[in-house]
């Protein structure tokens, strides 16, 4: 079971929330607006937030705990035989996790309950009772504090991440801290309450901003941490602006507010489910909103025409020392080499137990090696898989965002026709070259099978440009011995943006299978749309195979009309893919997989049979309508094609007039000889041939007059639906056609208009959902007793 799958909690809708946030905006706009007072507005949209994340951090903590007796709990690991414990000791142990996360629910949900009922309660209280405004925050941060502590996540971050991300903070608190006083420069506060005000405002704020934005070892609880800040805000304001007192303005209160009670219990939601954000949020927002937010609020301050203050310039002021120490920790990053260490003995004399974190480490570069050494010696100077790992764990937790990873893959090929080997003396002279390339603080690292890895602490761009130069040289050819041998190379790069380990090298990894796609040879950058693609091609290529013996396959039927009088004579057989695992997958998406897979003609054939099988029994009921089928230039020019569907007629007892198979008029290419031969073969057999998808270009019109076919099909493109427009290019086809004797059919109609204008152009037969959409034999059935004509 993976981890923390005994606390495993639903996928949850996020319609709720959205519903809460559309009614909190028109409450907010009912009150400025005056429909309705400050009071009632703030009571009504805090307590409606505070009731829906109580709602479901209730549920998290009523949920019974469900154990394997063999769950592992607690960090995977990596080795076989370290994630299992002995059944009875692995209950108890779930057990006692579950009623630690259960305990940390329960402390956010008191806090989100008090958060609301304080909220409610502050506007019908004038004046406010300093008990009041003191305890009722203090509880609220006690107890959310404590439940956010021991939310189950990942380790806490180092000290000296820590203090990275203090002096990161201090700098967003000071400035918002100085806005918060110049804006309540005018509201009549007096300077004690509004300095104590300020202040708040700034460090909430700044608390909520670090935790919202960048990369957090504990990314879920970060969350909550951030939405407990929001709430902290919102609670300020409050006491700071009565809405009793001061009306609208005391609405500023709500959106802090909300937001941050509905944050509490997504990250607690998160935390249990084991779950963090796909991506970590960017960083800009630390910098960016501090700084837009200072200048209004001094804009506003110093239209007022006084000078600034005393209180003014400290708060500028204390902003700087934290600049300075930020830069002082990127400036200790980048000149502090590392290497990766293999393991850190527990501090605790006697102990024989490595500390699984990890910790500092250095990166030396390999040592340069000569033209031809052994793997083996080069390998000694290059990290394994594992202490990449531990190195890219160290970025991600102390360095912050910044660097990329580049994953190499190499195929080789010989010059004299033997089969491609990369063998060690080939691989000992291309990682020399890539050593000679990459820069003296990069890190080269072996991976499994044929490839190795860098890390670099360069830019996207610079990472990117070392990409190309190591293709550029990797790709040269190699001399060894009497043979020349020819590497090509994929590569795929990631940023290094504050993730895990395993999350960098997936996002690598993924980039590379995409540069293997493309043609080897490239280098490709990971994104997130990326990786749906890929991953959906992995679906498609895992689950494609087998599923004609699997009976997933499945045919619709798109009936074709004559034009003159609407009443249908054939129809178009569709293949459907009804996947268990991916619903329902059109044609478009899965014979290009098929195709790299070598099993279309298993399909194909399946489309036939089962076609075929279809038009029998139509046959047997009197419908005289053809049956057409699409067939790839692969396999239509197979040598024993028309044998095969000959005795698919003749296996069905099926006319072979009633059968039309389709061809492709864009991939019919270089293969027009066969293609041309096949087509005649069928015709041969009385079966109909088409040429689909033509696109009218002068090329196509001088093949089509070396085609054997009988029917030409052509898309709405060529089709103009307005009455009184000119001549369109259809009328030329549907010329030709009459003089080559063949039949024009309008597909792909989706408008009366385009169906008008392809029955003016002389098109005879029409196709499209304009007439009739695809259906099953069943539907189609039905579609067909409303035309006695059909039936002859």
């Amino acid at each position: 079971m993976p981890l923390a799958a005994p606390f495993r909690a639903p996928v949850r809708s996020v319609v709720p929330e959205a519903a809460v946030l559309v009614a909190v905006a028109l409450l907010i706009l009912a009150g400025t607006t005056g429909l309705l007072s400050a009071p009632v507005v703030v009571a009504l949209a805090v307590g409606v937030a505070a009731t829906l994340a109580g709602v479901r951090l209730s549920r998290l903590a009523v949920r019974p705990p469900t154990v394997a007796p063999s769950t592992p709990v607690g960090p995977q690991s990596d080795e076989p035989g370290e994630n299992t414990w002995p059944g009875a000791a692995g209950t108890r142990v779930a057990r006692r996790a579950w009623t630690s996360t259960r305990a940390a629910v329960l402390l956010l949900d008191a806090s989100v309950v008090v958060a609301g009922v304080t909220a409610a309660a502050l506007p019908l209280l004038d004046p406010v009772p300093l008990a009041v405004a003191v305890a009722a925050p203090a509880v609220v941060a006690g107890s959310a504090a404590a439940g956010l502590r021991r939310l189950p996540g990942g380790p806490q971050p180092a000290v000296r991440a820590r203090l990275r991300g203090l002096a990161e903070g201090i700098g967003p608190a000071a400035a918002l801290a100085l806005a918060g006083w110049l804006l309540l420069h005018r509201s009549g506060v007096l300077f004690p309450a509004r300095l104590t005000a300020a202040l708040l405002l700034g460090v909430f704020g700044a608390v909520a901003l670090t935790a919202l934005t960048g990369a957090h070892p504990r990314a879920a609880a970060a969350v909550g941490r951030g939405g407990l800040a929001l709430v902290l805000s919102g609670l300020t304001l409050l006491l700071i602006f009565p809405p009793a007192s001061v009306g609208w303005p005391g609405l500023l209160a709500v959106p802090p507010l909300v937001v941050g009670l509905l944050l509490v219990a997504a990250g607690a939601t998160r935390a249990v489910a084991g779950r963090g954000p796909a991506r970590p949020a960017p960083r800009w927002p630390r910098a960016v909103l501090p700084a837009v937010v200072l200048p209004l609020a001094a804009g506003g301050d110093l239209g007022s025409g006084l000078p600034p203050d005393r209180t003014t310039l400290l708060l500028a002021l204390v902003a700087v020392p934290p600049l300075l120490l930020r830069e002082l920790f990127r400036t200790a990053d980048r000149s502090t080499p590392t290497r990766p260490a293999a393991h850190r003995r527990d501090p605790r004399p006697g102990s024989g137990h490595a500390d699984p974190r990890p910790e500092r480490v250095h990166l030396d570069p390999p040592p340069v090696v000569s033209a031809h050494p052994s793997a083996t010696s080069v390998t000694s100077g290059l990290v394994d898989r594992s202490a990449l790992r531990r190195v890219l764990a160290v970025r991600a937790e102390e360095a912050g965002p910044g660097g990329a990873l580049l994953v190499v893959d190499l195929h080789a090929s010989s010059g004299d026709g033997g089969p491609p080997a990369l063998d060690d003396d080939l691989l000992a002279e291309v990682l020399h070259r890539a050593r000679a390339v990459v820069g003296p603080r990069d890190l080269l690292a072996t991976l499994d099978g044929a490839g190795f890895a860098v890390v670099t602490t360069g830019g996207p761009m610079l990472a990117y440009a070392l990409g190309t130069r190591l293709l550029a040289t990797l790709t040269q050819p190699y001399l060894l011995g009497a043979t020349a041998h020819r590497v090509q190379a994929s590569i795929g790069l990631a940023e290094l943006d504050g993730s895990g380990p395993d999350d960098v090298l997936r996002q690598a990894d993924l980039a590379r299978r995409r540069a293997v796609q493309l043609g080897r040879d490239r280098v490709e950058w990971y994104d997130a749309f990326l990786e749906e693609q890929l991953v959906r091609r992995l679906d498609l290529e895992r689950e494609l195979p087998g599923a004609v013996a699997r009976g997933e396959l499945d045919l619709v039927y798109q009936p074709v009309l004559g034009l003159a009088d609407r009443s249908p004579v054939g129809a178009e057989a569709l293949l459907r893919w009804r996947s268990p695992v991916l619903g329902t997958v059109l044609p478009d998406e899965f014979l290009p997989v098929a195709e790299d897979l070598d099993i279309v003609g298993e399909l194909e054939w399946w489309v036939l049979d089962r076609a075929c099988r279809q038009l029998a029994e139509w046959s047997a009921e009197s419908r005289r309508l053809w049956m057409a089928v699409n067939v790839t230039t692969t396999e239509l020019t197979t040598p024993d094609f028309v044998q095969r569907t000959a005795a698919v007629l003749a296996a069905y007892g099926v006319p072979a007039d009633r059968l039309v198979v389709e061809v492709a008029e864009p991939r019919i290419g270089p293969e027009l000889p066969t293609v041309v031969a096949r087509l005649a073969g069928l015709r041969s057999l009385g079966v109909r041939t088409a040429l689909d998808d033509f696109r009218a270009e002068h090329a196509s019109l001088a093949q089509l007059r070396r085609l054997p076919i009988d029917l030409l099909k052509v898309g709405a493109d060529l089709v103009d639906g307005a009455p009184d427009a000119p001549r369109p290019l259809l009328d030329v086809v549907v010329n030709v056609g009459d003089r080559l004797g063949v039949e024009v059919v309008a597909e792909e109609l989706e408008s009366p208009g385009q169906v008008e204008g392809a029955h003016r152009a002389g098109c005879r037969y029409g196709q499209g959902f304009a007439l009739a959409r695809p259906a099953t034999a069943e539907r189609v059935e039905a579609f067909l007793e409303e035309f006695p004509s059909a039936s002859r």
